[in-house]
């Protein structure tokens, strides 16, 4: 049962300053999401191996989300307090690792690196999560988490088109030299990591957090549910305390995520093929295509920020399933409808569905979810609830390299279509996941 003391209503300012560090945040996961199989295919990967060299990510997710939430549930200090000092070691961590990745000599190192780099990422955006949930009001989560959604998808669209903007405009080479990282991937991640740790840093100076209630016996339990083996053994228990409220978004969770997944290991070697005639990774149209690509998710991710005000809204007036439901299937059309599309311009089209489902996925799933949790455990459970976030792209990861080998035809497209018939499973999911909050 959710149990809460009435908090304070915050500002617009003040969502904005909490949640500004979810835009360098976004910053690392956009150039990882644009550019990873670009890097994977320029260093040698073949195109049926994409999927499963991408495991690296959501692997690390899975054991680093619940751990770092159940730590930050039981950290606090006077000075720091309680999420803030994982806010800063992330964003240490993240800028180090965005400076490594583009420098990549072999594909081994890259994966290396991309294992380092979201665990990294996670170690900052887990804690952000439940910072909604600690710091809001159940009338004002929503708003909050349609912030950092805000956030999300404006940082993602700088960040998917530095590439482009570093060939147009500032005249960097855009073709791999000797079989190396391109200049425009590289000079990405370079200001990515600044700006990460910039976003992060903001946050951390121009937003408190309040002590935990009966903070003397906080400190006093603090000790003991730090101990390796108590938290452990707190850590798995919680999969058998989950609220019905979480297995039920976890179904929903599974199909939307295989179908991200799916678009962001196969949309740049499913445009260079379809669109740019293209399969060689050494040459230029190829990396055209990269670019193009990153145009594409710059356009979704620009739609999601817009379409991120509007979700409470739209919520208020009919309820966060309705939306929820109608954004996925909007996604999930527009992902099939990329089959039909050989014009590179008309494949921003199709991204503008997408931003809408995107800005859902980011919002409405942990706004039901933030009613139903204990104050007390908001961080282990947002990570814990991220394992149906990671889950289902291991999955993907798994099986979708041998489907597109011995189903599709190496056609990598049709993965794109499978994506969104999944997504559109999961918008139709929705409609039987109880909303608590939004019944009381």
């Amino acid at each position: 049962m959710h149990t809460s003391t009435n908090k304070p209503q915050l500002s617009f300012w003040q969502l904005w300053n909490m949640s500004f560090g979810f835009f360098g945040i976004e910053f690392g996961f956009a150039l990882q999401r644009s550019n990873t199989s670009r890097i994977f295919s320029t260093l040698g990967a073949d195109l049926d191996s994409l999927s499963i060299l991408w495991l690296a990510a959501p692997i690390t997710g899975l054991l680093v989300q619940p751990v770092i939430g159940y730590l930050s549930d039981n950290t606090w200090h006077p000075v720091w307090g309680r999420r803030r000092p994982f806010f800063f070691i992330g964003a240490v961590l993240a800028t180090m690792t965005m400076f490594l990745m583009p420098n990549s000599s072999m594909l081994w190192i890259a994966v290396l690196v991309l294992w380092l780099m979201d665990a990294s990422l996670n170690i900052s955006m887990e804690p952000f999560r439940a910072f909604v949930g600690d710091k809001l009001d159940a009338s004002q989560q929503t708003s909050g988490f349609a912030m950092q959604t805000f956030f999300i998808g404006f940082g993602g669209v700088i960040a998917s088109l530095l590439p482009t903007l570093f060939t147009d405009y500032l005249g960097v080479s855009n073709t791999p030299v000797n079989g190396a990282i391109p200049d425009t991937v590289r000079y990405s991640f370079y200001v990515g990591g600044m700006v990460y740790l910039f976003a992060v840093l903001w946050t951390i100076f121009t937003s408190k957090e309040n002590p935990p209630e009966n903070l003397q016996e906080f400190l006093t339990e603090q000790s003991r549910n730090r101990k390796m083996s108590h938290a452990l053994k707190e850590i798995f228990a919680g999969f058998f305390q989950m609220p019905k409220t979480m297995v039920q978004l976890a179904l929903v969770q599974f199909f939307s995520w295989v179908a991200l997944f799916s678009m962001w290991v196969y949309t740049t070697p499913s445009i260079a093929d379809v669109v740019f005639h293209s399969v060689d990774a050494q040459s230029g149209v190829y990396q055209e295509a990269g670019n193009w690509v990153g145009m594409m998710f710059a356009v979704y991710g620009c739609v999601s920020a817009i379409v991120a005000f509007l979700l409470p809204v739209l919520a208020a007036r009919t309820s966060r399933k309705f939306v929820h439901m109608l954004c996925l299937i909007i996604g999930g059309v527009s992902l099939i409808s990329i089959f039909a599309i050989t014009s590179k311009q008309m494949l921003l089209l199709p991204m503008v569905g997408v931003g809408i489902a995107w800005a859902s996925v980011l919002t409405m799933p942990y706004a039901i979810l933030a009613g139903a949790l204990p104050a007390n455990r908001m961080g282990y459970f947002m990570g814990l609830f991220n394992f149906f976030v990671v889950i289902p792209q291991i999955v993907a990861g798994v099986v979708l390299g041998a489907m597109l080998k011995h189903w599709f035809n190496n056609q990598s497209v049709k993965v794109l279509m499978l994506g969104g018939a999944c997504m559109i499973l999961a918008g139709f999911l929705t409609m039987f996941v109880k909303d608590d909050a939004a019944t009381k």
